[in-house]
């Protein structure tokens, strides 16, 4: 590890954390977010990120300014530069870089920030570090923190922070009810997509799924969740189910934004999904989630009793791939193995 860093007399003024991408990834830096300003309380905190992610930090008491990178609006290096040195003219004394990706080290190599703290690099990125250290393996929000160990932090078990107001869990709340979701009702929000097909449990497992779990609960109500091109798979999801539970379960007209999502699975007794954003949502929100496990491996799952995820048992899992020519950790997990965990689950924890 590297050499511990003495803050400055008075603790660090200003803080920039980078984590361009993904949504989930976004989730899981904020219990790293959550350290550096209980420990610099003083200090004014700035994460630099894609436009797309920003929304997954608004309302975040411990953030005080989000740096959006819009592609469209960068549309030439010009621009881009632009921009990084702009970032990058706030006057940071602490960069914290959880990514090293090229965007990230245009921001870092201008800051000229008196600590430039990241993860061990490659020999070619070195120079622009003035600290860096091996992360620790484990639950990945874990794993980001584990960066921040030269500093004298340590992960204890934060959560990924999604900070929802009173107006938009309102608006959730007056959403489900106009798609037939009222009190009398348990609410299970599912996540059948992924866009690696090495994490998307088949359509037809979940329609399964679904089908039992309406039979065996019949205040379930279940929305699915679609994103940027994927409402097609939803309806299928749909369409596979038995009519019992078609009547129970809504496909959204139009695609939910982020946090109206987010507020939808708050409201919510339990979800269920793949290895994607909505998993670490639920995390954040507080809301019991079982996840199905592809490729991927327990790291992606917060360590709570309330947070299970169920995977084959296959000696070639996980393996992390993005390809794979026999998917066998999907096809041959059962939509009654899944049932079994869900059930449980939802006896449990499910509110």
């Amino acid at each position: 590890m590297t050499q511990p860093i003495t803050p400055p007399p008075g603790g660090f003024r200003k803080i920039l954390v980078c984590q361009l991408r993904q949504i989930g990834d976004v989730l899981l830096a904020t219990p790293a977010v959550r350290l550096l300003a209980a420990a610099y309380p003083r200090a004014e905190l700035h994460v630099l990120t894609e436009k797309k992610c920003a929304s997954m930090l608004e309302h975040n008491p411990d953030v005080a300014r989000v740096w959006a990178i819009d592609r469209k609006e960068l549309s030439n290096l010009f621009k881009e530069v632009a921009f990084y040195r702009r970032v990058a003219a706030e006057g940071f004394d602490l960069v914290v870089d959880f990514q090293q990706l090229p965007r990230c080290r245009w921001v870092v190599f201008f800051s000229h920030a008196p600590v430039r703290l990241s993860y061990t690099p490659p020999w070619y990125n070195r120079w622009l570090y003035t600290h860096t250290v091996d992360p620790l393996g484990g639950y990945a929000a874990m794993t980001k923190a584990s960066v921040l160990r030269p500093l004298g932090l340590e992960w204890k078990g934060e959560r990924p922070r999604l900070t929802l107001t009173d107006a938009e869990r309102a608006r959730a709340g007056e959403y489900l009810a106009g798609l037939g979701v009222g009190p009398e009702h348990r609410l299970v929000t599912v996540d059948p997509s992924h866009r690696r097909v090495t994490r998307r449990w088949p359509a037809d497992h979940f329609a399964r799924l679904l089908s039992l779990a309406a039979a065996g609960d019949a205040s379930l109500r279940f929305l699915m969740l679609w994103g940027p091109g994927e409402r097609e798979l939803a309806e299928a999801v749909r369409a596979g189910m038995d009519e019992a539970a078609r009547a129970a379960c809504v496909v959204p007209e139009e695609m939910l934004g982020l946090r109206e999502m987010a507020a939808c699975v708050a409201a919510a007794a339990l979800h269920l999904g793949n290895c994607s954003a909505p998993r670490h949502v639920a995390v954040a929100v507080d809301t019991p989630s079982v996840t199905i496990q592809g490729a991927t491996s327990s790291a992606w799952t917060y360590p709570a009793s309330e947070h299970a995820d169920v995977a084959a048992d296959l000696d070639c899992r996980p393996c992390n791939r993005n390809d794979c020519p026999h998917l066998r950790c999907l096809l041959e997990l059962t939509p009654e193995a899944v049932y079994a965990v869900f059930r449980e689950h939802l006896e449990r924890f499910g509110r």
